[in-house]
């Protein structure tokens, strides 16, 4: 069966084009390379301008922009716009080897507000609907990923048994295959993966898919994971790998995960709700005291009725 799919973000469209290029025609290309080349100067042409820039004629443009997702040219300008003002932002933020510490904490902070701010616009509140209403039914949930998606995979595995919700994150690309293979319809397997292309977390994805387990795909892009997912949610973010580690990707996709865990437990039941309270309550007690002595009861060897 075809999934179903709630999409979450409209693409960088800078970044479509690049990743198009292998796939359009010949004319369509040199639309997109011209474009490219020199994106602030594209986004100021006309379409015939465009057109004469490119070697191309004035349909083609029309069709190329239709090509890469655009209901006709303007729409092209406009997301074409809002991609150069994301880029330009980020930009500034970019860390190079002169920077000094506090240089380096004031570009990540920044380029981190920045693209969370463009999450923060781009998610699609049906999609995360979609989402929070199978995890809510959800008898049996996996989480899959691999790599920096592996630690997102863990820390939501940490969010939702507290809402009384059997679920497990799998790391391992053979353990991802057998957790998918025991899904079953109702439950909920998590596909994490920033790029959209891992071929481990694609595959548990089409296996937990195939056995009628809703698929929810977390990503930073429009890869091939999406084809194996029921719900689609892209928290897209601008990553400089070459500089530091994928933090941004990362942050991102756990506040989606928090967004997820929140509004599931948000709709339970009070006595459930009481019940997170009671158990949160047992974990206050089992923490020191402020100044570092154990809290009363606490003492060691002695059991707390």
């Amino acid at each position: 069966m075809e999934p179903t799919r709630t999409t979450a973000v409209e693409d960088n469209l800078l970044e479509v084009i690049a990743r198009s290029l292998p796939t359009l025609r010949k004319s369509d290309r040199r639309v997109a390379e011209r474009i490219l080349e020199t994106p602030e100067t594209a986004v100021e042409m006309t379409l015939a301008a465009l057109a004469r820039a490119a070697g191309v004629s004035e349909p083609t443009v029309v069709r190329f922009a239709a090509a890469i997702g655009c209901e006709g040219f303007r729409d092209l300008r406009v997301k074409l716009a809002r991609s150069l003002a994301f880029a330009r932002t980020t930009s500034h933020s970019a860390i190079s080897r002169s920077d000094d510490l506090q240089g380096i904490i004031a570009k990540i902070l920044d380029f981190n507000l920045s693209n969370i701010a463009w999450v923060r616009a781009h998610l699609d509140p049906d999609a995360i609907a979609a989402a929070v209403t199978a995890l809510a039914r959800a008898p049996r949930i996996e989480f899959f990923g691999l790599g920096a998606s592996g630690i997102v995979a863990l820390d939501a595995q940490q969010k939702f048994p507290l809402f009384g919700v059997p679920c497990s994150a799998q790391t391992d690309s053979h353990q991802m295959l057998m957790a998918a293979a025991l899904l079953r319809p109702g439950d909920v397997a998590v596909a994490i993966s920033n790029t959209g292309t891992t071929a481990e977390v694609i595959r548990a994805a089409r296996i937990a898919r195939d056995h009628g387990a809703t698929t929810i795909g977390i990503t930073g892009s429009h890869g091939p994971l999406l084809d194996q997912c029921t719900i689609s949610i892209v928290a897209e973010t601008v990553e400089n790998t070459e500089v530091f580690t994928p933090t941004v990707s990362r942050l991102s996709a756990m506040i989606v995960t928090d967004i997820l865990s929140t509004a599931v437990s948000l709709g339970r039941r009070q006595e459930e709700q009481d019940r997170i309270a009671a158990m949160k309550r047992l974990l206050a007690e089992a923490r020191p005291g402020r100044d570092g002595s154990p809290d009363a009861g606490d003492d060691a060897g002695t059991d707390t009725p």
